[in-house]
């Protein structure tokens, strides 16, 4: 061999081994610069979550939120420590037992039936128990003692409701080819309701069981379109805090993160400053109500729909309990007070894109009936379901349901064929002028009570600053009256409807006097002193709010929801 082919042979080898030294240094580099991106990645991701955050919270509320979110798995685990978690538990165990006995009587005269009868019944025994059981002890709500709750439409109504439901007792509405009559009543109760909120020609909509499932099909549709349209996988929704709670129900259900606006200390209206801050790139929907159920006030929905206009973003009006009231509000103040300035909250508005509306409630409809509307049809297909490759044929659902329950819609069908557009102006007007008259008689004879904002439907809410107000509530309870309570601030409120309308003075005359008595009772005594004696609503309020407390209210709260189904 010679020299030239040695040398040759040698630097083919050096250049082999460069070569892999080459190719793993490319492989070491390539995998560092992978690892880099995903670094970078999960470091932006991060870093614009917790921007967004900063922005949307400010520096302090940022740290208070923190500091809650600390506090409260601080004291949750505090709570289960030993001593003090027997010690809890012993306490949470008695309510609970007096709670399970107030809510489910036992004993003598009380028959259970807890498996079926070994031989069926006849009609007169099964009529004879429900009248025995008509006869538990409940809320007055027939002397219109109830804050909402049960919407009457009078008797009149209810016969004709059951005749109604009798006739399409075997109705679904998941098979319109088999029940078209039903089909063709829901489509027209949708469009009647589309044209009591001035929706455009493209509007749509679908009935629901009720005003959650309403608010749990604006959620999911304004989720899907934003993940469809925008390619949002981190879905957030901007609301008030005074927004009802099936906001935080979808939020739950669907993986969406519900980021709530404060509101106005002296209006009581959402924050539209606080709301702009809170509107991100992962923003699917913006909320408001019309009115919100805690206080009764409509929220700045003009203001809500330039910023929903602006930002490209959808626009959610709950007009669950407003209903069939709101649409006629403009015509009840031109009659009862045309200085009164009704705001626009519907489809004229620009950056309204869904309403929900309860006929339920002020349409007197039977109770599970709700309307979910939209701007246009393709909005709607959102909240559609389809399975088309499934082995049991091709499956598609509206709502949430699959079977749904056809006399429903027959009764709700009858109900707003029979009451009518005057019937309905005149019920609004009884309505809105009870709350009215309650309101005033607040303002002007019960100066140890204040009215919250300016509340112009059908809820009158109030607070006092002078007395425990949840004092007051448990004092209208030994008057038969049940009104609702409130927290942040501690307030109540009573929801008027036709029932409340014959009960009006009444209401007004036992409020002065439980006023006068709780303040009465309390006359010289210390804020310790008072806390000592405070009844059940302030027991249960005061500590529902707390950070160091809201395990505790949890297990009460499970505790309640078992008890609706011990037999």
């Amino acid at each position: 061999m010679s020299s030239l082919d040695s040398v040759f042979r040698g630097t083919s080898l050096v250049i082999s081994h460069a070569q892999l030294l080459s190719d793993a240094v490319a492989k070491t580099a390539a995998f560092r610069h992978s690892r880099n991106l995903v670094f970078g990645y999960v470091a932006y991701r991060l870093a614009s979550s917790a921007w967004r955050e900063l922005v949307a919270r400010g520096l302090g509320g940022s740290i208070c939120d923190m500091y809650n979110s600390v506090a409260k798995v601080f004291f949750r685990y505090l709570l289960r420590a030993p001593g003090i978690r027997d010690k809890v538990g012993s306490e949470v165990g008695k309510v609970l037992a007096d709670m399970e006995q107030s809510m489910i009587p036992r004993g003598p005269g009380i028959t259970r039936h807890l498996e079926l009868p070994e031989h069926g019944w006849s009609d007169e025994q099964i009529f004879e128990e429900m009248r025995t059981l008509s006869l538990m002890k409940h809320s007055a709500w027939e002397e219109g003692k109830v804050s909402g709750a049960v919407y009457h439409g009078g008797e009149d109504i209810i016969k004709l409701q059951t005749e109604a439901y009798g006739m399409y007792s075997t109705a679904n509405q998941l098979h319109p080819d088999v029940f078209p009559a039903v089909r063709k009543m829901e489509a027209e109760v949708v469009s009647m309701v589309l044209k009591l909120f001035n929706a455009p020609e493209t509007g749509a909509g679908t009935s629901t069981s009720g005003g959650t499932e309403s608010l749990l099909m604006a959620c999911l549709a304004a989720k899907m379109k934003g993940y469809h349209e925008r390619h949002i996988t981190q879905p957030e929704i901007v609301a008030p805090v005074t927004v009802h709670a099936g906001f935080d129900k979808a939020a739950y259900y669907f993986g969406i993160k519900l980021r709530h606006a404060p509101i106005d200390p002296v209006t009581y209206k959402v924050d539209l400053k606080a709301v702009r801050r809170l509107i991100n790139s992962n923003t699917v929907l913006i909320a408001g109500s019309a009115p919100n159920f805690p206080h009764g006030i409509i929220d700045d929905i003009e203001g809500l729909s330039k910023l929903a206009v602006k930002y490209n973003v959808p626009l959610h009006v709950d007009a669950c309990l407003g209903s069939f009231i709101v649409p006629y509000l403009e015509r009840v103040y031109n009659e009862v007070d045309a200085s009164v300035k009704v705001p626009l909250f519907d489809f004229r508005l620009p950056g309204v894109t869904s309403i929900s509306c309860d006929t339920h409630k002020y349409g007197f409809a039977p109770k599970g009936s709700s309307i979910i509307v939209y701007r246009d049809s393709n909005y709607r297909r959102y909240q559609y379901f389809l399975a088309t490759d499934w082995a049991g044929g091709v499956y598609a659902s509206p709502t949430l349901a699959g079977s749904r329950p056809g006399a429903l819609m027959a009764g709700c069908w009858a109900t707003l064929m029979r009451i009518g557009d005057d019937g309905y102006m005149k019920s609004a007007r009884s309505i809105v002028e009870s709350a009215r008259t309650i309101r005033k008689a607040i303002e002007n004879e019960m100066p140890q009570l204040r009215v919250l904002g300016e509340p112009i439907v059908s809820v009158v809410s109030f607070t006092s600053t002078k007395l425990n107000v949840y004092d007051v509530a448990d004092a209208m309870v030994k008057k038969g009256w049940h009104l609702s309570a409130l927290q942040n601030p501690a307030a109540l409120h009573i929801a008027c409807t036709k029932l409340t309308t014959t009960s009006c003075a009444e209401l007004v005359r036992d409020l002065k006097e439980a006023v006068a008595q709780v303040e009465l009772e309390h006359s010289g005594e210390s804020e310790q002193e008072i806390k000592q004696k405070q009844g059940d609503t302030a027991m249960l309020y005061g500590v529902a709010g707390s950070v160091s407390t809201n395990g505790i209210v949890d297990e009460l709260v499970y505790g309640f929801l078992d008890n609706l189904f011990k037999a």
